[in-house]
């Protein structure tokens, strides 16, 4: 089993910037992917971001340019900062990991940008 485990959400003010971090933890042997997504009440899941075993980077058109993902793989963590936040980047934020043919999520972490 795979644990993931979620930090740095809460609220800004829109401008604002906050740093997201996600560890895995337990059965990980060769993690291929690992991204964020983020889901609002009654929507549907989305990417926010992406960064593959080899570094290739994904981005949401609404983010690009503001925020940036990178992993540490000798942690089994990966980050979100998050700059120059706006309203509409409220949400619950959900870390992904893909390890061979598995997909694990974590339990989501709030983020609100309001003033």
């Amino acid at each position: 089993q795979v644990q993931l485990v979620e930090s740095g959400g809460g609220l800004v003010q829109p401008g604002g910037s906050l740093r997201l971090s996600c560890a895995a933890s337990g059965s990980i042997f060769s993690i291929y992917a690992m991204g964020w997504y983020r889901q609002a009440p009654g929507k549907q899941r989305e990417l926010v971001a992406a960064i593959t075993r080899g570094g290739s980077t994904n981005y949401a058109d609404s983010v690009k340019g503001r925020f940036t993902i990178s992993r540490n793989d000798a942690k089994n963590t990966v980050y979100l900062q998050m700059n120059s936040l706006k309203p509409e980047d409220t949400d619950v934020y959900y870390c992904n990991i893909v390890q061979g043919s598995s997909n694990y999520w974590g339990q989501g972490t709030q983020v609100t940008v309001s003033s």
